[in-house]
């Protein structure tokens, strides 16, 4: 068997590190990983913000075998728990280069968020996505002004 097919199982196991182990074997298995991503893409609402992370660092690692899962991904930049919405930050950033523009319009409407988190991890991603982010510097420009010293942060840095 091939080590996809031994640990894919895993996704599915009633211990939390089992299934976030498994979602880091397929970050790292290249195009073995591939038929297993929607099970992977289905742990992006596990209880545990550990396989939660997890799961979007691996389908930031599969460029276009992961784009269908991107608007769940992005989901995530709202998460409760920091290290998740880092995960889905990095994992957007990582499709910048071949998929900005499906990225851009899946975070540009996180800029008007109530939440100032969602807010600042869109300036982030914007941060990260290089020619794809410039038909939104503006938007990202105006956080500037937030009432929210950790989104007028991020949007400093993105810009």
């Amino acid at each position: 068997q091939t080590v996809a097919a031994l640990v894919a199982p895993l996704l599915k196991s009633s211990e939390w590190f089992a299934r976030e182990m498994a979602c880091q074997v397929f970050g790292k298995l290249g195009e073995a990983a591939v038929p297993h991503l929607e099970a992977v893409a289905g742990l992006l609402s596990d209880d545990e913000f550990y396989v939660r992370a997890a799961a979007c660092e691996a389908l930031g690692k599969h460029g276009e075998a992961a784009e269908p899962h991107l608007g769940a991904v992005a989901k995530l930049l709202t998460d409760r728990d920091e290290e998740v919405r880092g995960a889905a930050c990095e994992a957007l950033g990582k499709h910048g280069e071949a998929r900005g523009q499906t990225v851009a319009a899946l975070v540009a409407p996180l800029l008007d968020s109530s939440e100032a988190v969602a807010r600042a991890m869109a300036c982030q991603v914007f941060g990260n996505l290089g020619e794809a982010a410039e038909p939104h510097l503006g938007a990202v420009a105006e956080r500037l002004a937030d009432g929210d010293r950790n989104v007028r942060g991020a949007a400093c840095e993105a810009l």
